[in-house]
């Protein structure tokens, strides 16, 4: 068996199978000298022969003392050499040998008496050069003064990655004797870090023998146990002189002030693009349900991994609340967003609820005061205060919320409600860097509340306004069937100034009105009464359609200098026609049996209120059985649609016979006009019946 195949023990352990050589003492070049009791040579290694110059052949038989030794030595080492064969006592020292080229050097020799199985004595002499010697010493007690002095942690890991050696910065860093880490991985001495990365980087060196240097590892030692702590950790492979792999040298440095500049610039960072994303998204549209769950959208999951916004019940009609320290606060909620939906959902009021808080719940503390209210770490009692009910209190605790945050939203001065956030899956609790953000949120997003609070209150008044103004006309009217719908605008969108009208006249006969007042809100709605009003008026003394425009045009002109378009028609079923005339609005529809519907072809004319411009009265047949439709531009009009596009819809629409006034209502509506549309819609369809 070879010395590469010997099995060798691992230092103190079981012998590990088959290890390869050291290189150190071939780093050395230890020579090998065996002489008889006579002094002569009778063994000689090649180390030898690098050492002193000498061949085998030159020196084996020779005297070692005539070769290797000068002349004003010779004596003692004789002596020394007679001391050894004859004490048996080992002999070390340096002494200067003459080299084979003339040279003299200093060589480190270890003389030991041998004995062989005859009894025959030798002398065994091991040399080596004494500066490869203080050399190597030199490299061994600076990388020992290195280790041991080095503010740096290092250490040395076997191969199975187990401490080898730790240096006592390593010591301190980790707050654990250096004896403790002997013979134990990472994960054993620090199982609050995370070593995994660690670990397999440590592997891949060893395997690849490049280097992995600056990797980062976070955690919680015995050195400081109540603090996150960051290392840099850099691993490199160690071999020795023959290649054979010995382990991992590892070294640590401590970046925890680093770590924590970069996560709170992180953090920074992450919150302006959070204030950003919000002054973006929230408040896009005038729509108060909307604009909350705008807010609850920015929060989650940035900030939180639920949040709700509520709203005072009394603020959300349009009063001011006063809340005393004795009474509960009655709280609508407005939207709700959560990470985990189908788990919590049923401990949230849904949005539209409208629940009372006793005085001790948060909320109420939050909306009460104006001021924000954090829990950082929330136990049962905090889920009793914070939830609506014992059984919602019950599942935020089944589902992990183990930390809350209120924070009131407030704009003109004025509480309007509050922003609720917890957490279940981010592990931290909540702290004042978020609550600075949270604050910051709410107080964008209030404005943006209030405003589309005081516009929902408007617009509501505007439509029961509007509601209020138009007709409640019979079904049937002189020798008219009819029927009609007023649409308002979305929801983001103000109330306009559209309406129809049906006037009954003498003589069995009918006035048609549909008209739209340019502008929206309560003074369109204003507007639009005035004019429902002057053309009632005028339509009793039996005007001429053309002059009954030139009166309410002259009228248009004197109201707050308003614009409207119009179509005035007077149906007599007598005559089996109508006389029409038209200011500025869209041409009416009429459907006659075993016809397509057609639009029909009137001078357009100009708004009322434009003025000095004259109106003409068109006379067209209606037959019973036939069918005029009125309608303003909303029902036709968008942004992605040619007009003359959405007006041949129209017209294929109205070519179905058979269905009611109320069916055909109900499919234009349904089919044309669009719910985000900016514009409302009056629509009016009339369908001549015999007269008796």
């Amino acid at each position: 068996m070879s010395a590469a195949e010997s099995p060798l023990a691992d230092g103190d352990g079981p012998v590990r199978g088959p290890v390869r050589p050291s290189g150190l003492l071939d780093v050395l070049r230890v020579a090998s000298v065996v002489l008889d009791t006579e002094g002569r040579i009778v063994l000689w290694s090649p180390q030898a022969e690098e050492l002193f110059g000498y061949s085998a052949r030159e020196a084996l038989g020779q005297y070692a003392a005539r070769i290797m030794v000068h002349e004003q030595h010779l004596d003692l080492v004789v002596k020394l050499f007679s001391d050894v064969m004859r004490t048996g006592r080992s002999w070390a020292g340096a002494f200067p040998v003459r080299h084979k080229d003339g040279g003299t050097r200093l060589v480190e020799f270890r003389n030991m008496r041998l004995l062989d199985d005859h009894g025959d004595v030798y002398a065994l002499g091991l040399a080596v050069d004494q500066a490869t010697v203080r050399r190597l010493e030199r490299d061994v007690a600076l990388s020992t003064r290195i280790v041991a002095q080095s503010p740096i942690g290092l250490a040395v890991l076997d191969a199975d990655l187990r401490y080898v050696s730790v240096n006592p910065a390593l010591e301190q860093i980790n707050g654990i004797p250096a004896a403790e880490h002997l013979g134990r991985t990472i994960r054993e001495v620090l199982p609050l870090v995370d070593a995994d990365a660690i670990e397999d980087a440590a592997r891949q060196v060893l395997d690849t023998g490049r280097p992995s240097v600056d990797r980062s590892m976070t955690g919680r030692t015995p050195a400081d146990p109540d603090e996150d702590r960051a290392w840099s950790v850099s691993l490199y492979r160690l071999e020795n002189a023959l290649g054979t792999v010995l382990g991992v040298a590892l070294s640590v440095v401590d970046i925890t002030e680093q770590h924590r500049a970069g996560v709170e610039a992180e953090t920074a960072r992450r919150r302006l693009a959070v204030i950003a994303d919000a002054t973006t998204r929230i408040g896009t549209t005038l729509d108060l349900e909307r604009t909350a769950g705008e807010l609850a959208d920015v929060a989650v999951p940035e900030l939180a991994d639920a949040a709700a916004v509520d709203l005072l019940e009394a603020v959300v009609q349009g009063r001011r609340h006063t809340l005393g320290p004795d009474e509960p606060a009655v709280i609508r909620a407005l939207a709700v967003r959560w990470v985990d939906s189908a788990d919590v959902l049923p401990a949230a009021d849904p949005p539209g609820r409208v629940t009372r808080y006793a005085p001790d719940r948060l909320i109420t503390e939050c909306v009460r005061t104006g001021l924000p209210v954090m829990v950082p770490r929330a136990k049962d009692e905090d889920l009793a205060r914070i939830a609506r009910s014992p059984e919602a209190a019950e599942l935020l605790a089944r589902v992990g919320v183990h930390s809350y945050l209120a924070v009131p939203l407030i704009a003109r001065g004025e509480v309007l409600g509050a922003l609720d956030l917890i957490r279940t899956r981010n592990p931290r609790p909540f702290d004042e860097d978020d609550l600075l953000l949270a604050r910051e949120l709410a107080s964008r997003a209030a404005v943006q509340i209030d405003n589309a609070r005081w516009y929902q209150n408007a617009r509501g008044t505007a439509l029961t306004l509007q509601r209020s103004l138009l007709p409640s006309h019979p079904p049937v009217t002189g020798g008219l069937e009819v029927a009609s719908r007023y649409q308002p605008a979305g929801a983001t969108s103000e109330v306009g100034g559209d309406w129809f009208d049906v006037i009954p006249l003498e003589d069995g006969r009918t006035a048609l009105v549909v008209g739209d007042v340019m502008g929206s809100g309560i003074p369109a709605a204003a507007t639009m009464g005035r004019l429902r009003t002057a053309t009632h008026t005028l339509a009793s003394l039996g005007l001429d359609p053309a002059v009954l425009l030139e009166h309410l045009d002259r009228i248009t002109g004197d109201v707050d200098q308003s614009i409207a378009t119009c179509v005035y028609a007077v149906h007599d079923p007598r005559e089996r026609q109508c006389t029409i005339a038209n200011a500025g609005h869209l041409p009416p529809a009429r459907v006659r049996a075993g016809h397509a519907a057609e639009l029909l072809d009137l001078p357009t004319g100009v708004p009322l209120g434009v003025g000095g411009v004259a109106f003409s009265t068109t006379t067209v047949a209606l037959d019973p059985g036939d069918r005029l439709v009125f309608y303003t531009d909303g029902l036709v009009e968008t942004r992605r649609h040619p007009l003359d596009e959405r007006l041949d819809t129209l017209l294929a629409l109205l070519n179905h016979p058979g269905e009611s006034l109320e069916e055909v209502c109900d499919l234009l509506l349904r089919t044309l006009h669009e719910p985000d549309n900016a514009d409302d819609v009056a629509l009016l369809i009339a369908r001549a019946t015999p007269f008796a």
